[in-house]
């Protein structure tokens, strides 16, 4: 591996361009204070009505219940809770009738006089029936009246509820059976969303931002089942209060602990093992979770009577933690954190580590019925190794990005038909684009390391949820996001006339600590819209342009990326984004099937790409590798879903294209001659059919069925020999495609019925990954021919090749 030297250069006082390009405007600045007024606006509109309000909590652990349903009846005015369990229902003064419910529990009834504002605060019965068999039209009726599309919700009764793969309840292989959510193959870390990279997905767990969502190259993802509540996943219509990435959100809330009593959930895999404990420090005040996580393939390996297996490691852990305070019916205190990682080497060849830490505190306080507030302060922080441990070119490389994070987000209920949410943030980042260090025997290069980089990006936004007449609901937001890239640093000049490389530099600028670099600025529009066909059918309407500060500068066709993160800055552009999605939504049958039918235009602006041959690690002028251009991506998602009693699941299918422009100003700047080429991930079908059935109250077969067309690859069109080795030449970027893949998985699951007491639940889990053995390709790669070095042969690269058994006992107690 070729490390890059430090360029040296004088640096210079008076720049020779602007590096304050993007500095916001006056204009920018009316913009700002436009939505501030805004917000005023909101507080004084709809002061005349009386406020329910209150929280709606498991009976059983005092979990806050989220997006659970409270409706005045013959009303027709409703809301629902928000990510804390929280309602506000303002209603004229008189007598109700308020009915509460929740998928998978029992719906609760109170009479209300409401003179004046008041709180109610409703725990609500687990159903004694099985989530399967419960049918609650209300709540499925969602998918018909909401003002939300491009979105899915689920609790984690649900996502246990799908097959386990591996037996494993896992978030991430839950989202990939979802229309319009993919990945690259087998092995590959990620997900992409509607075209775009998976960079490009803002993830939060108590909405600290993860960087890296999988374990095991993608086999488990880091979020355990026993430890997550409920999750949800934008892939349009997203909502003003985020921002940073171009094509989705993935939210993810932990289980804050039960506060009535002491509890615990596990199971032993034949591939990893977990443990969760939960309970009360002061019962119905304060409580607990912790959970952990380990895989021990490592542990086999040691048994191998091959020295060499013996030496190698393949496994990962997590542990997740969370305290939550309800100091009064007015304030909440929540601590939560998460830590993770992954270590795989094979042999002394290499040696790969990877992990995220996240530490979330936030304070919920209610200023009014009316108002309610989240105060929250996070930090996180990512880092990726890899190394060779001995020889005379060992070394260790290591790279990261930090984040500190401080925010205000504000829900006013205006009246039952609107709700106004507003807020703003700071988010700090550092770079560490990494650190070399030679092995002891190591002569080739001594310690090298790419200078840290730093950025703020300070952001607010307000939002209004509208109700109007009984047809039409919208949703109208605005964000305004701001970022300037810091130093302390040393930017690079490069000659206006030729390409960027390391050759064509002239000059360089020095900024001291703290100092703007580069400022770039904008507004993000937000609509959703809603209209009413009848009871039982809607059409829906979305509109978001999107702004991302920070990419990921790796090699995603690899199976093994490099994880480096970069800010934006005076050679590299911000990316933006504008999506426009429209759907038909149809329930048959009392809510029974589920049908949703979404078109969807997407159009991003000053993506990264790169040079053939690209050098990404340890670069100081790694911008001389990269590649602007924009993508399309344009498709149709089509989801059928039953909710039924004996047997449920769903079938989807995504018809997508994505595609890249790269036009440079010279020849070495464009790809495929200035056309278009399909993006790594496209993939022109996604076909998914997710099916469970009870064969009796103890037996539940499950079983899953994956099509996609194979992603696209650049195979080479030319080849010249030097110095008696072939090398291959590439011009046609992604212009052919690997096999297509498709695979089944099965499992069967007993429940410990018949056997389990009031406190202690039992069941086990038998099945099969890939059952037809499918050798699916990664990637088709070119080498010489052993026995013949003037040949070129093509090889078939598949991470798993075979089936895989598997064996899960889980319990609760």
């Amino acid at each position: 591996m070729r490390i890059a030297k430090e360029l040296a250069l004088p640096p210079k006082q008076n720049p020779p361009f602007e590096p304050l390009k993007g500095r916001p405007k006056i204009q920018e600045m009316k913009r700002i204070i436009f939505l501030l007024l805004f917000v005023q606006v909101g507080f004084i509109y709809g002061q005349k009505k009386q406020a329910l309000s209150g929280y709606l909590t498991d009976a059983a652990s005092g979990e806050a219940l989220i997006g659970a349903n409270v409706v005045a009846e013959g009303t027709g005015l409703g809301v629902s809770t928000n990510a804390y369990g929280f309602y506000s229902l303002a209603l004229p003064a008189g007598e109700y009738t308020v009915r509460f419910y929740y998928l998978g529990f029992e719906t609760e009834v109170r009479s209300v006089m409401l003179t004046a504002d008041r709180t109610l605060n409703v725990e609500m019965k687990e159903s004694s029936v099985e989530l399967q068999e419960v049918v609650v039209s209300e709540d499925l009726d969602k998918n018909v009246k909401s003002v939300e599309m491009s979105t899915t919700q689920l609790t984690i009764l649900e996502v246990k509820a799908i097959p386990q793969l591996l037996g494993e309840v896992d978030v991430i292989r839950s989202i990939l059976l979802l229309p319009g959510v993919t990945t690259v193959g087998e092995g590959a870390s990620g997900f992409n969303v509607r075209g775009g990279n998976i960079d490009q997905n803002l993830i939060l767990l108590d909405e600290a931002p993860l960087y890296n969502s999988s374990h095991l190259f993608g086999f488990f993802s880091i979020f355990n089942g026993d430890a997550v509540r409920d999750l949800k996943l934008y892939k349009g219509g997203i909502p003003a209060e985020y921002g940073g990435r171009l094509s989705s959100v993935l939210d993810v809330r932990q289980k804050e602990g039960n506060s009535k009593a002491f509890h615990g959930t596990g199971g032993l895999g034949v591939l990893s093992s977990r443990l969760m404990l939960e309970g009360p420090i002061v019962k119905d005040k304060c409580s607990f979770m912790v959970a952990g996580r380990r895989s021990y393939a490592d542990l086999f390996l040691k048994l191998s009577s091959d020295p060499d297996l013996r030496q190698n490691q393949a496994y990962f852990y997590d542990l997740n933690a969370k305290v939550n305070y309800k100091i009064d019916d007015k304030n909440s205190v929540f601590v939560s954190a998460y830590f993770g990682r992954d270590i795989f080497s094979f042999s002394d060849l290499f040696r790969f580590s990877w992990g995220n830490k996240t530490l979330t505190l936030r304070w919920n306080h209610l200023f009014s019925d009316k108002l309610f507030s989240n105060f929250t302060i996070l930090a996180s922080d990512y880092d990726y190794s890899l190394g060779v441990p001995t020889g005379d070119q060992a070394f260790d490389w290591i790279s990261g990005i930090t984040n500190v994070y401080a925010k205000a987000d504000f829900s006013y209920y205006l009246d039952p038909k609107s709700t106004f949410r507003f807020g703003g943030g700071m988010l700090y980042y550092g770079f560490d684009p990494g650190k070399a260090t030679p092995g002891p025997e190591t002569t080739v290069f001594n310690e090298f390391k790419v200078p840290n980089k730093y950025a703020v990006e300070p952001g607010v936004y307000a939002s209004i949820d509208r109700k109007i007449g009984t047809r039409i609901t919208v949703q109208l937001g605005l964000r305004y996001s701001h970022f300037l890239r810091l130093g302390e640093e040393t930017i690079y000049i490069y000659d206006e006339n030729k390409p960027k490389s390391p050759e064509t530099v002239v000059d360089s600028i020095h900024y001291a600590n703290g100092e703007v670099i580069s400022s770039f600025s904008g507004l993000e529009p937000r609509f959703s819209a809603n209209y009413l066909l009848d009871d039982e059918s809607s059409v829906k309407l979305s509109y978001n342009r999107t702004r991302q500060y920070i990419h990921l500068v790796s090699n995603t066709t690899s199976a093994t990326p490099i994880d480096v993160w970069t800010p934006s800055g005076p050679h590299v552009k911000p990316a933006y984004a504008d999506q426009v999605a429209g759907g038909y939504f149809r329930n048959f049958r009392n809510n029974r099937y589920e049908l949703s039918a979404e078109l969807y235009y997407k159009k991003m602006y000053d993506l990264l790409d790169y040079k053939n041959g690209a050098e990404l690690i340890l670069n100081p002028t790694v911008e001389t590798e990269l590649l602007s251009g924009d993508g399309t991506a344009y498709g149709l998602e089509i989801m059928l879903k039953r909710n039924g009693k004996k047997w449920s699941g769903w079938i989807s299918y995504t018809l997508s294209r994505s595609e890249m422009l790269v036009r440079g100003h010279f020849p070495e700047e464009t790809i495929n001659n200035g056309n278009p080429y399909p993006t790594n991930w496209d993939k022109t079908h996604d076909l998914s059919a997710t099916g469970y059935y009870n064969i009796t109250k103890y037996w539940q077969v499950s079983a899953i069925f994956v099509y996609q067309t194979g992603r696209p690859i650049t195979y080479p069109d030319g080849k010249f020999e030097q110095n008696g080795i072939i090398i291959p030449v590439y011009n046609n970027r992604n212009s052919a495609r690997i096999p297509h893949y498709h695979r089944l998985d099965f499992s069967i699951t007993y429940d410990f019925k018949k056997n389990e007491t009031k406190n202690y639940k039992q069941s086990i889990v038998f099945g099969a990954y890939n059952v037809y053995a499918r050798r699916n390709a990664f990637s088709i790669f070119f080498r010489q021919s052993e026995e013949n070095p003037l040949q070129t042969e093509m090889v078939r690269l598949s991470i798993l090749g075979s089936i895989i058994p598997f064996v899960t006992y889980n319990f609760q107690f």
